[in-house]
């Protein structure tokens, strides 16, 4: 692996924290401030739902005019059809961190979907998978819904059921399937002990007091909708956005298509897409709480500071 000038070893930092806090800007911010003091660094995505071409709006995706030059990688790889997977993303994610490393630059992960984080940072390794156990598991989802499949799983992972949505159809598919293959489930939790995949990782948080970040993002909701989100679904519905397991359930997409659909109204969209929001940020929160070794900053905090104390 190359090194920086002076001998120093391509880092990985982590840019985490729950949504509209200003995890983007801080990661643009220190990839300047790195290269400016002559370590490159690249960015990787770590949100789920910014992996969707097509899906901007509705994911606060930075556009490319606005990256600064810095190079971007796992944004739009995926189509509004296809399901993502955290195992598939973690192999791609660090073969993406490693190419940046292979290239003498630091690289800055930066999202808030928390397993998805937690998979690259730490050593998260996922059961196997079983396509004919998981087709008839679906079909049986299908045919009476999630309440009896998840019955099912609170009588054989109790630990697993209760950290599953009862209505996540597709989180109990996976955990049944996993279990049919004679497997514990990882019950989506970090490790009790969870081990680093690299040693030089720096991780930082970025928060806001909930008074603050409440109304930001009821504010940041409303101007999706005035930035043209709705027009955003209807050609992503074109693209066959309410067939995509994962996407058409995202957080404004799946009330964008209830509205276009005319079973809301705009205003009940947009509450419930803020409802949704609140309940996902904290959530969030909790999750990367139970991280070690964070340095946790406010939004505009200098990313020469943070540079300065990682010695």
């Amino acid at each position: 692996m190359a090194a920086h000038p002076g001998a120093v070893a391509p880092r990985l930092w982590a840019v985490i924290g729950a949504t509209g806090t200003g995890k983007t800007a801080l990661s643009l911010d220190l990839a300047e401030e790195l290269a400016a003091r002559g370590r490159p660094a690249e960015i990787v995505n770590a949100d789920a739902m910014q992996l969707y071409r097509g899906m901007d709006i509705g994911t606060a995706k930075l556009p490319a005019a606005e990256r600064r030059g810095i190079p971007h990688h796992l944004f739009d790889v995926l189509d509004v059809t296809d399901e993502a997977a955290v195992a598939r993303y973690q192999e791609a994610a660090r073969a993406a961190i490693t190419e940046v490393q292979g290239r003498g630059a630091d690289a800055i992960l930066v999202g808030g979907s928390g397993l998805y984080v937690s998979s690259v940072l730490f050593d998260f390794r996922f059961p196997p998978r079983d396509e004919n156990v998981r087709a008839a598991l679906e079909a049986e989802l299908e045919a009476v819904g999630p309440g009896a499949l998840f019955a099912r799983l609170q009588t054989a992972d109790p630990a697993t059921a209760g950290r599953v949505d009862p209505r996540n159809g597709r989180r109990i598919v996976r955990a049944l399937e996993v279990l049919a293959q004679g497997a514990d489930t990882h019950g989506a939790a970090l490790p009790a002990e969870p081990l680093r995949w690299q040693e030089h990782t720096r991780i930082l948080g970025v928060q806001l007091p909930r008074e603050d970040l409440v109304p930001r993002l009821d504010q940041r909701v409303a101007q999706m909708w005035r930035d043209g989100l709705l027009d955003e679904v209807v050609t992503l519905r074109a693209q066959g956005l309410e067939r995509g397991a994962t996407a058409s359930r995202a957080i404004g997409y799946a009330q964008a298509l209830a509205q276009l659909a005319g079973t809301t109204t705009e205003a009940e969209a947009i509450a419930e897409t803020q409802a949704l929001t609140r309940r996902y940020a904290r959530r969030q929160v909790s999750w990367f709480r139970r991280y070690r070794d964070v340095t946790w900053v406010t939004p505009g905090t200098p990313a020469a500071t943070l540079i300065e104390s990682d010695r």
